[in-house]
């Protein structure tokens, strides 16, 4: 039978070169995005909704018609996620701190909190909470975001616990800097926060890294894909990196 895969914020960027992975090896992919024009754009094999995943009333309409199309869910990837605020703690906004934390860990429990009930009742699951590098290291000026991501996995590790009993597995994967039009606006927010050039910190992210680049969202789908498949069977409550393996965040 076909995996059922849900996936947040599948239509575009790294969400959609995951679901393009899943739906190329004969997968059903059930997914949702903020972006409207993105979700009318799905191809067909993956379907889905426009929601905003930090209303929980909205993610959970998504999730049950996810279920009642694809009567159940095999894997579970928790992609959805906003770079947040870059700025030094005293400028820190309490409203954006807010928003940062809805986006990037509570919508992981509310998902979570949905599926875990069928994947109980089927015996068997796979989740795949997006953090990221952030969730392994303190980085200046990304408070938002790194604690966000440090809390990912936290709820990993303790999900992967209660879970497992009921043959369902939950990793964490983390990426590093990932190519993108979602990383040029980062790089352009954390330049303008220090008071230097995109170039200065685009050299301090890849400098920082002993394969000296960043990572490709090819990388970050195979292995979620690995994850999700057999191969994975025993393994669970990993926060795996896809860095090509951080020493610093600053260049030496």
């Amino acid at each position: 039978m076909a995996k059922r895969v849900f996936l947040t914020a599948g239509a575009g960027g790294i969400g959609r070169v995951i679901a393009d992975s899943f739906l190329a090896e004969g997968a059903q992919v059930w997914t949702c995005d903020a972006d409207e024009s993105a979700v009318d754009r799905l191809p067909e094999g993956i379907s889905g909704a426009t929601v905003n995943v930090t209303l929980p009333d909205q993610l959970d309409e998504w999730l049950k018609a996810g279920i009642a199309k694809l009567g159940g869910c095999d894997v579970l990837i928790n992609n959805a996620g906003i770079a947040g605020q870059a700025a030094p703690v005293e400028e820190l906004d309490l409203d954006e701190w807010r928003t940062c934390l809805a986006v990037n860990l509570d919508a992981q429990m509310l998902t979570c909190k949905a599926i875990a009930p069928h994947m109980k009742r089927q015996r068997r699951g796979a989740i795949i909470n997006l953090s990221s590098t952030s969730g392994l290291f303190g980085v200046p000026f990304r408070a938002p975001y790194v604690a966000a991501k440090w809390a990912v996995i936290g709820l990993t590790k303790t999900l992967a616990a209660e879970l497992g009993p009921h043959g369902i597995r939950c990793n964490a994967v983390c990426p590093g800097a990932v190519e993108g039009d979602r990383m040029d606006r980062v790089l352009k927010a954390e330049a303008d926060a220090r008071g230097t050039t995109v170039e200065d910190v685009y050299h301090d992210y890849a400098g920082g890294t002993s394969m000296r680049r960043f990572a490709t969202p090819d990388e970050i789908a195979r292995l979620c894909q690995f994850l999700a498949s057999d191969a994975a069977a025993f393994i669970s409550g990993q926060a795996i990196a896809v860095d090509g393996n951080t020493e610093t965040y600053h260049s030496v």
